[in-house]
């Protein structure tokens, strides 16, 4: 068989998996398990790299193989994924489209310009791997959780709003070219960890009856009235 199979490649296979599941979830509306796929696919982006690193013995054939399939799987993961939900939210009309497409046309531009320029850019200035330049596409694994949360307690037109507009920041954030610190690897895994069981704490609680999963479903779902309103 083609392909290299080994531990270092396991997180973004899940990542991938976990992505796919979300996006039928969203289909079918159910919002909540999509997000909770979103940020678990965020989790395994933010330790790939690191598990990778372990294998001290990887050949450059196995490194390049271990970046591109990083770049696929970001691609699928937060590129394509959040587009599904996002529409699946409400975002049907004209305007909604023209920012779904902006969205993605800016995630892939910047995963092809690093996938070009980054080993470059590090060779020449080796402090370079402190800094990011723009805000990683990964990163829309936590602002689009957090939105959800938000979503949850605003109304449906409102939270209709604040998509259209998360997702227009986040195109144009992920291609500006602005220098921002990496922070530490863990305290990245420790944010969306915390997501993770927010996200997690409210299902359980929507399934005790505690919060009513219909009228979770209704914030959301009812999204594609509202922006009837809008446009």
């Amino acid at each position: 068989m083609i392909g290299f199979y080994d531990y270092t490649v396991i997180t973004s296979y899940l990542g991938v998996i976990s992505a796919v599941i979300g996006m039928i979830e969203a289909c079918n509306g159910r919002f909540l398990v999509a997000i909770i796929c979103l940020a678990f696919s965020g989790m395994c982006d933010t330790l790939d790299g690191k598990i990778a690193r372990t294998k001290k013995d990887r050949t450059e054939q196995e490194k390049n193989f271990g970046i591109q399939l990083d770049s696929l799987c970001d691609v699928i993961c937060f590129g394509v994924f959040p587009v599904v939900m996002a529409y699946n939210m409400g975002m049907k009309k004209p305007l909604g489209i023209a920012i779904l497409c902006v969205y993605l046309v800016c995630a892939v531009i910047r995963l092809a310009y690093f996938n070009v320029m980054e080993e470059e850019r590090v060779t020449k200035n080796p402090t370079a791997k402190k800094v990011y330049f723009g805000v990683p596409i990964t990163t829309i694994s936590v602002t689009m959780s957090l939105a959800y949360v938000v979503g949850i307690l605003i109304p449906p037109t409102a939270f209709s709003i604040v998509l259209h507009i998360l997702l227009v920041i986040q195109s144009f954030c992920f291609i500006i070219n602005i220098k921002i610190p990496k922070p530490n690897m863990w305290l990245i895994f420790a944010i969306v960890l915390v997501v993770i069981i927010l996200l997690v704490t409210i299902l359980v609680l929507a399934k005790m009856h505690i919060i009513n999963v219909h009228e979770i479903g209704e914030n959301v779902t009812a999204l594609s009235e509202s922006y009837t309103m809008l446009c």
